[in-house]
């Protein structure tokens, strides 16, 4: 189980630095401690369904935005964990259409490189 707390974490954590958010400012908004916000990202904490709710909520994200993939794909210091996060962040609010057209100019760069 810690490898799930672990991944959560690392998840949140990520989501708040793409927000440009402290652990204190995360903290403020779900009313949490600033050290509890820190013990989680850490997966130090076995937090609770209503904590993660806390969390989501004032990051402004669902479960399905922090848990996009599964767990055997992750690398804590890949250049490419970061790449992901960055541009799942970046996608929130666009519509289905703009994501679709996203979707082709990956396709149409990624043919480039090869």
């Amino acid at each position: 189980m810690a490898a799930l707390r672990n991944f959560l974490g690392n998840r949140i954590r990520a989501i708040r630095n793409a927000k440009g958010l402290t652990q204190q400012n995360l903290a403020d908004l779900s009313g949490l401690d600033y050290r509890y916000i820190g013990a989680i990202e850490r997966g130090e904490r076995n937090f609770t369904i209503d904590t993660l709710e806390k969390v989501l909520a004032a990051l402004q994200v669902s479960l399905r935005e922090v848990a996009y993939f599964n767990i055997e794909q992750i690398r804590e210091d890949s250049p490419r964990w970061e790449a992901i996060d960055h541009f799942v962040v970046s996608t929130e609010g666009l519509t289905e259409e703009q994501i679709e057209t996203l979707r082709r100019v990956n396709q149409e760069v990624l043919r480039a490189f090869k």
